[in-house]
C-alpha cells in the first residue's frame, strides 16, 4: 500500500505505510510462534500423535483467530486514510495482546485433559478479550467524526465495521466467565467464535464487494 498522508515529523497526521508493515509482521510472528506449542512425545509415533491431539487443537483454533483478527486489522486499514500518535499508541497496545496469544494457548494445550484448565481458559480469554477491547477501541477512535478516514470512505462500510466489531468484546468476555463454571465448555466455545468469525467475516466481505 502507498504511503498517504505523509506529513511532517511533527505534523499531527503520520503515514499509513510503516504502521501496516510493522502490524503485519507481529502478526506474522505471532502466528508462527504458534507452531512451539505443538509437541509430541517420545513414545511410538503414531500413539504419540494421537497423544497431542491438544496441542493441534489448540494450534488450530489460535491460528484462525489471529488470521480473523489480521482479516478484520486489513478490513479497517482499508477505510483509513491517516493515522496520528494516539492511533499508534492505541495499535502498539494492541500488537501486544496479538503477540500474547501463543503464550494461553500453550496453556490450553498444556492441560486440556488437566486439573488446571480453569485458570488456562481464564487466561486464554482474558487475553482474546482484552485484545477485542483495543481493536475495538482502534477502529472508533479512527472512525468517530471520521477522525482518521479517507475522504471517500463508504458510510455503509463504516457502520457495517462498527456493528461487527461492536460485539466480540462481550462474546469473548462472555465465554471467559463461563470458565469459572465448566472450563471445557468455555474452551470449546473459543473454537464456536473462530469459526463464527470465519463465516461471518466471509459473508461480510462477499456483501461489501
Amino acid at each position: 500500500m502507498n504511503d498517504r498522508s505523509e506529513g511532517s515529523n511533527q505534523g499531527a497526521t503520520i503515514s499509513t505505510s510503516r504502521l501496516e508493515s510493522f502490524s503485519d509482521g507481529v502478526f506474522a510472528i505471532a502466528a508462527t510462534l504458534l507452531i512451539l506449542n505443538v509437541h509430541v512425545g517420545t513414545r511410538s509415533l503414531g500413539p504419540s500423535l494421537l497423544h497431542s491431539w491438544p496441542s493441534f487443537a489448540a494450534y488450530a483454533v489460535s491460528f484462525v483467530t489471529i488470521a480473523i483478527i489480521w482479516i478484520n486489522h486489513h478490513t479497517v486499514f482499508a477505510q483509513i486514510g491517516q493515522v496520528d500518535r494516539p492511533f499508534l499508541f492505541i495499535n502498539i497496545l494492541f500488537l501486544m495482546f496479538v503477540a500474547f496469544i501463543p503464550f494461553p494457548t500453550g496453556l490450553i494445550a498444556s492441560h486440556l485433559r488437566g486439573s488446571d484448565l480453569e485458570p488456562a481458559a481464564l487466561t486464554y480469554g482474558a487475553t482474546l478479550t482484552i485484545t477485542a477491547v483495543f481493536f475495538n477501541a482502534l477502529w472508533f477512535y479512527a472512525a468517530a467524526g471520521h477522525r482518521l478516514l479517507r475522504p471517500d470512505a463508504d458510510p455503509r462500510i463504516v457502520s457495517g465495521i462498527s456493528r461487527s466489531y461492536l460485539p466480540g468484546p462481550f462474546i469473548y468476555l462472555a465465554a471467559t466467565l463461563i470458565a469459572f463454571a465448566n472450563a471445557l465448555a468455555s474452551v470449546v466455545l473459543f473454537a464456536l467464535i473462530a469459526v463464527f468469525y470465519v463465516i461471518e467475516s466471509s459473508f461480510f466481505g462477499r456483501a461489501n464487494e
